[in-house]
């Protein structure tokens, strides 16, 4: 039989997401995508079948799937315990799921977001070029619930060539460091020279109003230099990783479904790699902006 997946158990939220669908911008629609594009892509070179196709993103473990037809899979991501079966079974490691089997996720001791890749993608209709799922705008597949099966594509060209890769331990450092580069407005609160109105001085907290759209930032307040203080702005493009700053002064982080415009100034940009890590906190995490040229 053709292989799929069913839904024994979804956890808090398990949605489909691939690459995102760029180019729809103009008309309203944000890319989107795995919101950790790196463990997205790791998952894909391991499976052997290069990167586009879709996986699952997993929020905080709670997934279990039954194998319909034989399976090869692979979990990337916040390193949750998995079993096969019951058995438990190694992270980052290409996993073979014969006919009947289930694969379930546990909740990561860190990070927030797990990706369950299977060989060939998962082969859900694609709304306008992409099979993502955004929440902000509601486009793509609905988050998955108990009892949704879902089709297995065929993987192509490619085979895998590692069976595992050796990831770097979970760090315990005291604050995340993400890296961030000037915004359109860095000027707004000081520049470069000025640390941004402390934007890259503090230590901040992620708070619990943070989602796949952002991250809110608690802590202390950017403060805006005097010439823009009580100056208003146009809505302007948004992009991953752009850092925002509301009248209140509490930065806001976006990610990867973030609307396509905002009325408050960018005064930084986290790096690619950045974004993928800030993808992984959670709330209650702390976190320093440290700026790179």
């Amino acid at each position: 039989m053709s292989p799929a997946l069913e839904v024994v158990s979804s956890g808090a939220l398990v949605l489909v997401e691939d690459e995102g669908r760029p180019g729809h911008a103009a008309v309203g629609v944000g890319r989107s995508g795995a919101a950790d594009r790196g463990a997205y892509r790791l998952g894909a070179r391991i499976a052997g079948h290069g990167e586009g196709r879709a996986a699952l993103e997993v929020l905080l473990g709670g997934l279990a799937v039954r194998a319909l037809g034989r399976a090869t899979v692979v979990v990337t991501g916040a390193p949750a315990p998995a079993s096969l079966d019951g058995r438990p079974v190694a992270h980052a490691t290409l996993l073979d799921v014969p006919p009947g089997s289930i694969l379930a996720l546990g909740m990561p001791a860190t990070g927030l977001r797990s990706y369950l890749t299977v060989r060939g993608g998962i082969d859900v209709d694609p709304v306008l070029g992409s099979r993502s799922t955004d929440t902000l705008s509601a486009v793509g597949p609905a988050p998955l619930r108990s009892g949704d099966v879902l089709p297995v594509g065929t993987p192509g060209g490619g085979f895998p060539t590692v069976d595992h890769v050796a990831l770097p331990a979970p760090g315990n450092e005291a604050s995340s460091l993400l890296e961030v580069l000037p915004g359109p407005r860095a000027a707004w609160v000081g520049g470069w020279g000025g640390g941004l109105g402390g934007l890259v001085g503090a230590v901040w907290t992620v708070t619990g109003d943070s989602d796949r759209v952002g991250l809110r930032l608690g802590g202390a307040r950017v403060q805006r230099a005097v010439p823009w203080a009580d100056v208003e702005l146009p809505s302007e493009g948004l992009v991953r990783g752009a850092v925002q700053v509301p009248p209140g002064g509490e930065p806001v982080v976006f990610l990867a479904d973030h609307p396509v415009t905002g009325g408050y100034p960018v005064v930084a940009v986290l790096t690619a790699s950045a974004a993928d890590r800030a993808a992984q906190l959670r709330p209650g995490d702390a976190v320093r902006l440290i700026p790179v040229t």
